[in-house]
């Protein structure tokens, strides 16, 4: 029974070879839904497509976009680096490599559609922090946001807690954005 309505939608599911990607994705291929995949790693499920993509490297994630074709129901931004990586490689996958995805993908979708970012606990303090996460999120260009993020070790610190406060306010923010298009984005 497909109560949450996913039967024939197409949706991208980002993060897909383990974790919390790899269960959505499963969730969502059994609800009927076309899936396609992307993930830095080869994953071993019945998906409609999937990319190889690494979130750091700009020009592959800007390619997923005429990978996928065609219209996207919903994109679910499940990738995500933990605080044992390397702020920067962090702080690339999951904020400014989510963001780029999102803004990749974005114009595939119709009315109705929607984005879920997954984003942590680790992120709840970012209303102290909302003129620096606001500095950050005011810069559209990824390479542009990456030499920010080099610039600010101090603000960044770990990367993680960061990156997912940066997806909460982006997301606040993109929501206020996308309502006139009728796109619904949660984190």
């Amino acid at each position: 029974m497909d109560v949450l309505g996913y039967a024939g939608k197409r949706v991208v599911v980002s993060g897909c070879f383990s974790g919390m990607g790899n269960a959505t994705a499963r969730m969502l291929i059994g609800l009927g839904a076309e899936v396609h995949g992307i993930d830095y790693k080869p994953v071993d499920l019945p998906l409609a497509s999937f990319n190889q993509v690494d979130l750091r490297v700009a020009e592959q994630v800007k390619a997923v976009a005429g990978s996928v074709g065609g219209s996207v129901d919903a994109l679910f931004n499940c990738a995500g680096l933990p605080q044992t990586a390397a702020p920067v490689d962090v702080m690339k996958v999951n904020y400014a490599g989510t963001r780029l995805l999102t803004e990749t993908i974005m114009p595939l979708m119709p009315e109705g559609g929607a984005i879920a970012s997954i984003s942590s606990n680790g992120g709840l303090g970012w209303s102290r922090r909302m003129s620096v996460l606001m500095e950050l999120i005011g810069i559209a260009d990824y390479n542009e946001q990456i030499a920010w993020i080099e610039s600010h070790a101090d603000q960044v610190s770990e990367g993680y807690a960061f990156s997912k406060e940066l997806i909460i306010a982006w997301t606040l923010l993109m929501s206020n954005r996308l309502v006139d298009r009728k796109l619904r984005i949660n984190c």
